[in-house]
Order: structure tokens, then C-alpha cells, then sequence
């Protein structure tokens, strides 16, 4: 009776409450929501535990409360919405073999496919679905979260025909899992869910391609869904990979450990590897062809080896008869006390104010035009520009190969014609789903590579990798994203069995994450995704692979 009697103490939002032992996290959200300016989706406890808004606060701690302007907040917004859209779709189709599979990001939204069905996808399905999930959504149902025994858990999702996810559990040690269910509809999910579906008053469904969209609100304007702008270059190089993966039927995480299981790793790496090669061949011949082309420029985010990939490529342009110059951007940053801040008065290397755009231009313009050109290096201890007498001058049949974060921004390039330039956009663009309903963000596969490479050639634990990955994505999309329509071609980087590879050289350094750090959350939702991967040894790796970037024994000096 004591202990039901005890009051603790929450500490949010710069004050401090009293609130009996056991109230939910909901109800001591609401008591702060007059300070927070949109819903409350989800707490960071203590500062680095997550915590849903159903389970009870059992001590004295301090919260945060993540809204949609919060990335925990967003996905956990997003997942709880793919779960309800796929409620209203088995209302609307009660054909137990009819499969929603969740793709991949389009614009502001999840691209979406029907499989096994031979109904039409067309508005008048999704109008009828919308208006389920409207339904859904008004009468404020809870998530409920299940622990349930594996096996119990795989003669459910067999029952429901989730044949995926049976699979997936096959591979699954621990005894136990968690399955969500809402309205009676259960489904299993990586990652948390929001209290219930009041909360849920922003969605849209969109016909696209041989599919559909379900559109959510970002982070810049939680309170309005914002217009579907598809970006199709990307999103056709997305499905290309989709349809590979589907032909190989390799679609989830659980066909790549059947295959694992099996020992037949080798022909999917061999093959994986000679479909690149070919797109980077089929690139360096398309350039080759266009007789005007005299700068490649290779843009893309963070962990897409740009680098091993410019090499590839350079190799590919000499069989033309090419003569590729690389030329590093870095070597053009102004000097050091020159360069633009941050708010926080860090140093912004990200922006393009950071680079001597003139002298880009004039050094460019004079190699194009036969000029002897004296090239500078740029040297990162004194934060200043050098000459050392590096020179270049170009020939009849030599390209300048650039290699940049602001690549495809013309801005850079703002003196060269139009046909002297051919621009690359490259991305790291994972085709696996964990299942049907479990989409495995491009990000994650990126951050995996830059996490497994950091610690290889800088020593930077994954703690600071992590640190600091927020401030990579914000660059990434400030910098390069509003441009990736405007490349010539489109480049996946991403190989189809590199999770299972990054597995074994990422584990080691997530562990080492301390569990008392604010890092410990991702490094923790990381080792659980990893989790679901059987691991591949990197012995049938090719030494020229993209792969070998981040995790080493590669051919090129990178």
C-alpha cells in the first residue's frame, strides 16, 4: 500500500512535477502539453532511454517529449501509420492473400505496392481506404503491444499468410518477441508506436507508378501534409533495384538468410558485382559518346563511395580511350578564417561559401581551354591554401573528374557550358525490406558503412559517429538532395548483401557505445536491426568493390 501511495518526480520542460507511482507517460505529457507546441508521440527518458506513452513511470527521472519535430517522433508517427493504413486495407479487401508491401521513401511519403490480388489499385480503392483509416483515427484506438512466445508468434503471422515474417522469426534466438496489435489486426514492428490513433490526423494516400504513396507530415510543418512532389529519376533507380531484388526473389532479410543458409552467397555476390561493373561501364560509354564532355562531377550524400566509385569509373573511361584527371574540391576551400560559421560558431565546410567558387571557375575555364593550369592543395593543419608547383594541363582526349558534396549545384561549376559537363548522382539505396511492412531506410545502410569506416581509418569511435551523423544529414539535405534531378544519371551504390557483411566489423564498435551516453538509443536500435541478419564473411568480396571502402582490403587507396 506504501509503495502504491509513493509519489516521484518527472522533470520536464525547465519545471519539476510530483506524480503517483505507475501514471502513464500519457497522462504526465499531458500535464506539460500546454508547453509543448505539438502532440506528444513518444518520452526520452533520462536522456537516452525511449519510452511509449502507454508504459508506467516507476521512478523519479527527467523527460523529453518527442513530437513529429523529433526524428524518434517522426518514424514512431510513421510506423503507427503504416500499421493503421493496413488495418483499413483488410477491412476493405478481406482476401488473406493479398499482401501491402511498404517500399521505400518517395517525396514526403512511403511508396506502396498490392501484390496478390486482382483487384485494381485505383482512387476508388483508396478513397474507400481513407475512409477506414478516418474511421480508425476518430475512434482514438490503442496500440496494444504483445510479448508472445517465437514460435507462437511465427503460427501467427503464418495464420495471417505474413509468410515473411515467419521466415524472419525462424532465424530468431530469443524466445520471445513483440507483435503489436490494433483493432484486432496484428503485425509485428521494428520500433515503437504511438498511444493510440487520435493522434494520427495528417495522412494521404496517393496513386503512383504501379502503386500507391502514403504521404505524413515532416518535421518543417507538423500541422499540414505538404504537396506530393516525386522525384522520378530517384524513384525509378529505387524500383529498378526493387524489381532486381524481386527477380532474384530476394525481396527481405529472411530470403537473404535462406540464401546464407543454403551457401550460395558467392553467385549473389558475383553477380551483384558484375551488375554494377556494367552500369558503370554503360556510364563511362555514355560519357565516351557525348564528344563534348570534358568535367564529370560526382555528388551524392555521405557513405556512397563516391570515392571507390570515381575510381571504377576512371578505370571504365581509360577503356575508351579517355585520359581521367581527378581533381579534389577540397583543395579548393578558402582559407581557413575565411570560411563561413555555423550559429553555434563552428566552422560550416559544408556550405558552398566554404569552396573559392572564382577560383574554381578560372582554373576550370583555363584547363578546358588548353591552358596550363598551377593547381592548389589545400593544407588542413594551417587552414590555409599552398602552391606547391602541381601543375595540369589538359589534352584532346583528357577529362577532369570532380569529386563533391556540392557536385550538381551549376553555382559551382557557373562558368562552364552546359555540354562540357556530365553530372552523377550516387546513393547508397538499400532494395531489402526487413519484411513486407519493415522497409529499411537508406540512411541506416549509410550510417552502418560510416560507422564500420570511421573507426577503420579515423579511430572515431561509433559514439562520435553517431554524434555527429545529424549534423551530416542536415548538410546532405541542405546541400545535395534539392539537386539529385538535375544529374545525368543516377548511381546505386547500395549492394544487396552488404548488411549481412557490415554486420560482423559493426558490432564490435556498437557495443563499445556506453549505455549511460545519449548515443546508446541509436547504437542500440542499430544491434537490433543487425540482428535479423545472419553474417556473411567478406572473403568472396572482389578487392575493387564499393564495400571494401568502408570495410577495408580494398584495391584503390581509400
Amino acid at each position: 500500500m506504501e509503495d502504491q501511495n509513493k509519489m516521484i518526480k518527472i522533470n520536464a520542460c525547465g519545471e519539476e512535477m510530483s506524480f503517483p507511482k505507475g501514471t502513464i507517460y500519457k497522462e504526465i505529457a499531458a500535464s506539460f502539453q500546454d508547453k509543448i507546441p505539438y502532440p506528444v508521440l513518444l518520452v526520452r527518458r533520462n536522456g537516452n532511454e525511449l519510452r511509449e506513452l502507454g508504459k508506467e513511470a516507476d521512478e523519479d527521472c527527467s523527460l523529453e517529449f518527442l513530437t513529429l519535430q523529433d526524428k524518434a517522433g517522426r518514424d514512431t508517427y510513421k510506423r503507427s501509420l503504416c500499421l493503421m493504413m493496413l488495418r483499413a486495407f483488410s477491412k476493405v479487401i478481406h482476401k488473406g492473400d493479398t499482401h501491402i508491401w511498404i517500399r521505400f521513401a518517395v517525396s514526403n511519403g512511403l511508396f506502396c505496392t498490392m501484390e496478390g490480388s486482382d483487384i485494381p489499385v485505383d482512387q476508388a480503392l483508396l478513397d474507400q481506404v481513407l475512409e477506414e483509416m478516418r474511421i480508425l483515427r476518430d475512434r482514438a484506438i490503442p496500440f496494444e503491444k504483445y510479448s508472445m512466445d517465437t514460435d507462437d508468434a511465427i503460427s501467427v503471422f503464418s495464420r495471417y499468410h505474413m509468410d515473411d515474417k515467419a521466415k524472419l522469426f525462424s532465424y530468431r534466438i530469443s524466445s520471445k518477441t513483440n507483435v503489436y496489435s490494433l483493432d484486432g489486426f496484428r503485425d509485428y514492428y521494428y520500433g515503437y508506436m504511438v498511444h493510440d490513433t487520435s493522434v494520427l490526423q495528417l495522412f494521404d494516400l496517393k496513386l503512383y507508378d504501379d502503386g500507391f504513396v502514403l504521404l505524413f507530415p515532416t518535421s518543417k510543418d507538423p500541422e499540414h501534409l505538404p504537396a506530393f512532389a516525386p522525384v522520378q529519376k530517384l524513384f525509378q533507380v529505387q524500383n529498378t533495384s526493387r524489381r532486381w531484388g524481386e527477380t532474384l526473389e530476394i525481396d527481405t532479410v529472411g530470403d537473404m538468410n535462406d540464401l546464407i543458409t543454403q551457401g550460395k552467397t558467392k553467385d549473389l555476390i558475383l553477380m551483384q558485382e558484375a551488375l554494377q561493373e556494367k552500369k558503370i561501364a554503360d556510364i563511362a560509354q555514355e560519357i565516351a559518346d557525348r564528344k563534348t564532355v570534358r568535367l564529370v562531377l560526382i555528388a551524392g550524400p555521405s557513405s556512397s563511395s563516391k570515392t571507390t566509385f570515381s575510381h571504377r569509373l576512371s578505370i571504365q573511361l581509360s577503356c575508351h580511350g579517355l585520359k581521367p584527371h581527378p581533381l579534389a574540391m577540397d583543395d579548393y576551400f578558402v582559407n581557413r578564417v575565411n570560411t563561413p560559421k555555423n550559429p553555434d560558431g563552428s566552422y560550416d565546410y559544408e556550405c558552398l561559401g566554404a569552396i573559392d567558387v572564382e577560383q574554381f571557375n578560372k582554373d576550370l575555364t583555363g584547363l578546358l581551354g588548353g591552358e596550363e593550369v598551377n593547381l592548389p592543395t589545400y593544407n588542413f593543419i594551417t587552414g590555409e591554401r599552398e602552391y606547391k608547383g602541381k601543375t595540369l594541363q589538359l589534352g584532346e582526349k583528357d577529362v577532369l573528374v570532380v569529386e563533391g558534396i556540392h557536385g550538381l549545384n551549376d553555382a559551382l561549376t557557373h562558368k562552364i557550358p552546359a555540354e562540357n559537363k556530365y553530372k552523377i548522382y550516387i546513393s547508397a539505396l538499400t532494395q531489402l525490406n526487413i519484411d513486407e511492412h519493415n522497409r529499411i531506410p537508406t540512411t541506416d545502410g549509410r550510417l552502418l558503412r560510416r560507422i564500420v569506416r570511421d573507426q577503420r581509418t579515423r579511430g572515431h569511435s561509433a559514439r562520435n559517429t553517431i554524434n555527429m551523423w545529424w549534423s551530416v544529414r542536415k548538410g546532405e539535405e541542405q546541400y545535395i538532395f534539392p539537386f539529385q534531378e538535375s544529374a545525368d544519371v543516377m548511381f546505386n551504390s547500395a549492394l544487396i548483401y552488404e548488411l549481412a557483411v557490415l554486420k560482423t566489423y559493426a558490432l564490435p564498435v556498437l557495443y563499445a557505445v556506453p549505455k549511460d551516453c545519449p548515443e546508446w538509443q541509436e547504437a542500440k536500435r542499430l544491434l537490433k536491426f543487425l540482428d535479423y541478419f545472419l553474417p556473411i564473411p567478406a572473403d568472396e568480396i572482389p578487392k575493387n568493390s564499393l564495400i571494401r571502402e568502408f570495410i577495408g582490403g580494398g584495391t584503390f587507396d581509400v
